[in-house]
């Protein structure tokens, strides 16, 4: 199982603290429990020095009379001045011969299995201590040393009482070692949290500053991040975050400016050329019905002039709907009929352009939105009319209406080539066309997809488009009726 690891800043540091603090304990605990078992052994190994092998050798001559008014002893063995729990055995030739144990009653004699003399045999009669583990009595610790006839005698006292020692001092650390880094983990959190909370003003700030719509328009920049000590590193920080926001502050406002300058000289521009466009057209026009005879030149290039007249004047009128939607001008609202404009709009297209294959998929009951009936118009015409453009003729082209709660889905799908992968990022921008090779032919000024764009998003929808070869999908969704 895979140990969940601390995210934030202030949990890794105080987790940091806590390991440091129970591995420094943890070595203080250790290096006493180790040096209290070695103390006690010590002090048992001397216990051990003291009583001698009086014991062990009273084994050596089991069965002689005890020495003459020696009250002490007794024939199993002499205890006098032994404590209880004295372990005393007689070897011969590396094999247990005697082995007793001194109790509060008396000696008593001890059944010792094979291992236990195994280990007993091994033990070296060098009058040092050894520890050694008796199936039959426990943990001792022993000395061995040679007797008067050649033989080994041993002499072991219990290692209960250091063990017993050691292991109340291992709860004890154990408790209080738990009781400290219960207490370090909260005073920990505590003052980390303290520490960091310049830092925490400065990530409230920064996700404050992320929420914003900083794409385009006005924006107005939170308060700055609380500045403290800037010879801290928290201090430096928030104090470099604060200049980032001030730069970004400037840049957004020079950007701001140059966008309403842009808006306000194409709004101006679009509705200045309004009228020498319109004029030009009509002395072409005007041009074209004159009586007399008129050159085939003079007479093509006047169809031209009015053509291409024509054209300039639909890319102003949609400039200046850009420009008026740029500036967050509101469009009217009120109950439209989508299967109505759908259905003219079809109608319209399929006259247009009667070799495509048009199809409808419209729900038994009208949808109904609320809205600019005209801008909506055109977005249906606009999606409908770079389906015609960008298609081969014989391409079925099918608009999908479908309501959904309170909103509308509009679909609009061909089988044609596809949008080139290099231009779809770039679909709804402005002046972008699926090649510019065909400008000539279609006469399209790369305006159509980005006014759609724009007047969905002006009635709170959005727009949405997938294209493979193929397959082609625009998708308009508007979220309230």
């Amino acid at each position: 199982m895979r140990i969940p690891r601390p995210r934030t800043l202030r949990a890794r540091l105080t987790l940091g603290l806590v390991v440091l603090l129970a591995v420094s304990c943890a070595a203080v605990g250790v290096a006493a429990v180790v040096e209290l078992n070695g103390f006690l052994t010590s002090r048992l190994d001397e216990q051990l020095a003291e009583a001698g092998n009086r014991f062990a050798v009273s084994l050596e001559h089991k069965g002689e009379p005890a020495a003459k008014n020696d009250h002490d002893g007794d024939e199993h063995g002499d205890t006098r001045r032994q404590a209880t729990g004295t372990f005393g055995a007689r070897l011969v030739d590396g094999t247990v011969t005697n082995a007793a144990v001194v109790r509060s009653t008396g000696t008593l004699n001890v059944d010792l299995t094979a291992a236990d003399r195994k280990r007993l045999a091994a033990i070296p009669a060098d009058g040092r201590g050894h520890s050694v583990d008796l199936s039959a009595l426990d943990d001792y610790r022993v000395i061995a040393s040679e007797g008067l006839d050649g033989d080994v005698l041993i002499t072991g006292l219990p290692l209960e009482p250091v063990e017993a020692a050691v292991h109340r001092l291992e709860l004890v650390a154990g408790i209080v070692l738990a009781a400290a880094l219960t207490a370090a983990g909260v005073a920990g959190a505590l003052w980390v949290r303290w520490s960091l909370r310049p830092l925490s003003r400065v990530a409230a700030t920064a996700t404050r500053v992320s929420e914003l719509p900083l794409a385009s328009g006005e924006v107005a920049l939170p308060p700055r991040a609380p500045e403290s000590d800037p010879r801290s590193e928290v201090g430096r920080v928030a104090g470099a975050f604060n200049r980032m926001l001030g730069h970004v502050e400037d840049a957004l406002t020079k950007r701001h400016a140059s966008e309403e300058r842009l808006r306000s000289f194409a709004a101006d521009a679009s509705h200045e050329l309004r009228t020498p466009v319109a004029s030009v057209r009509g002395h072409a026009e005007l041009a074209l019905l004159h009586p007399g005879p008129v050159p085939p030149e003079i007479t093509r290039a006047l169809e031209r002039i009015a053509a291409e007249s024509t054209r300039m004047g639909a890319m102003v009128d949609d400039l200046l709907l850009l420009a008026r939607l740029d500036a967050g001008r509101p469009l009217e609202s009120r109950p439209v009929d989508l299967t109505h404009l759908v259905l003219d709009a079809v109608t319209d297209a399929r006259a247009v352009s009667p070799d495509h294959r048009w199809s409808m998929d419209l729900p038994e009951n009208p949808v109904t939105v609320r809205g600019d009936a005209h801008r909506l118009h055109q977005v249906l015409a606009n999606l409908l009319s770079n389906a015609c453009l960008h298609t081969p003729v014989g391409t079925k082209v099918t608009v999908t209406l479908e309501a959904e709660g309170e909103g509308a889905t509009l679909k609009v799908h061909d089988d044609g080539p596809g949008i080139p992968e290099d231009i779809q990022p770039g679909v709804f921008e402005r002046f972008t066309r699926a090649d510019r090779r065909t400008k000539a032919e279609t006469g399209g000024a790369g305006l159509g997809l980005s006014i759609v764009a724009a007047v969905v998003e002006a009635h709170g929808g959005n727009m949405a488009m997938e294209s493979r070869p193929g397959s082609t999908v625009f998708t308009v969704r508007f979220s309230s009726a």
